[in-house]
């Protein structure tokens, strides 16, 4: 088997190589790990940057297998922030110097949605006087509605794809017609083509998943040569049928340390795209977060959802900051991106350099 510092040496890494350092322990995780910390220095910079975080609502068409706030949990308390509400998290972003926020929901497809996601785009545009970059994580939506978000000011879009391998993404999600791996695929393809910075993620750790899927992952990453990546461990809800194969998971630290080894993988091999320090982090290490900034990651996304509605949108169990209101996450953000020796990006897009090269 290849030296990890070969390994770490080479311009190309293929297959092989990341199921090697997807699998390090000990000295050699820690060259990953190190080795990550240097390629995110020298093309990303020590920079964190801020996306305020608005979960617009919980009200979902899927049923992934998954996720705490799928169509037939009737368990939850399903809410939608008003117009008003948003705005609020909005100018609560500026007022703050975030620099940008992500609006996130359950996926909706209706032409009443699409038209009050467009208005509410161009209000934050006028609000900010264009300062607020805009990502969006809204779900699989058809080429006429990612335009019109697009022309109306949203220029970032994360549609994660769980797990690049269709057999596991089929194991995850329901045999029907709202659940089609292809039809993702299609979705992340027509995001690129109206101009999007496209970003896509997955779980890591979910039961019958392997490091060979891991690899695979990263490959459809380069692939499909995205410009941002949210990934983040596994974390299974009691109101979601896969919570039935939780005997079958590896515990969750090892869970935890594997996203961090995916982090670093994707750094030395995708060196220029924004890498975000995923909040499921925090739900299993309280410096979850901090600690994969150190790995490679460069992007934090605080929750500016009004806290009263925070605890309807656990896509998971032990969800980190559902009692926090946004101050209190603001107080604690600059002391913990301290901690890491990275500085925060205040007032900045932090767009994807790998994008901007491609640009120009």
């Amino acid at each position: 088997m290849a030296n990890i510092h070969d390994i770490l040496a080479k311009q190309e890494l293929e297959f092989n190589d990341l199921v090697a350092l997807l699998a390090a322990t000990g000295d050699d995780r820690k060259a990953l790990f190190e080795a990550a910390a240097r390629t995110k220095a020298e093309h990303v910079g020590n920079v964190v940057y801020l996306r305020g975080l608005i979960e617009f609502s919980n009200v979902c068409r899927k049923n992934c297998l998954y996720c705490g706030i799928r169509l037939d949990n009737k368990e939850v308390e399903r809410y939608t922030l008003s117009d008003e509400q948003i705005i609020a998290a909005a100018r609560f972003a500026l007022e703050n110097r975030y620099g940008s926020i992500v609006i996130q929901g359950g996926e909706i497809t209706s032409p009443a949605f699409t038209l009050r996601i467009e208005n509410l785009l161009n209000e934050i545009k006028a609000l900010s006087d264009g300062k607020l970059g805009i990502t969006l994580s809204l779900g699989e939506q058809s080429e006429d509605t990612y335009q019109r978000w697009f022309d109306a000011g949203a220029h970032r879009y994360l549609l994660r794809i769980e797990s690049s391998t269709k057999s596991l993404y089929n194991r995850i999600h329901p045999n029907d017609e709202n659940h089609v791996y292809e039809d993702r695929l299609e979705a992340l393809r027509l995001l690129k083509k109206v101009g999007f910075q496209v970003g896509t993620g997955v779980m890591i750790g979910l039961p019958h998943q392997t490091l060979e899927d891991l690899a695979r992952d990263l490959m459809f990453f380069k692939e499909i040569d995205i410009d941002m990546c949210g990934m983040g461990p596994y974390i299974e809800h009691h109101q979601t049928p896969l919570y039935a194969e939780r005997e079958s998971l590896m515990p969750l630290q090892d869970r935890f340390d594997l996203a961090l080894k995916m982090v670093a993988t994707l750094r030395v091999y995708m060196k220029d795209i924004n890498i975000a320090a995923a909040t499921a982090l925090q739900a299993i290490d309280k410096i979850g977060r901090e600690k994969a900034i150190k790995v490679g990651a460069n992007i934090i996304m605080p929750n500016i959802t009004p806290g009263v509605y925070r605890d309807s949108y656990k896509l998971y169990e032990n969800k980190p900051c559902t009692d926090e209101s946004a101050e209190e996450c603001t107080g604690c953000l600059d002391a913990r991106i301290t901690l890491t020796g990275d500085e925060i990006g205040y007032d900045a897009w932090g767009d994807s350099q790998h994008f901007g090269k491609k640009q120009r």
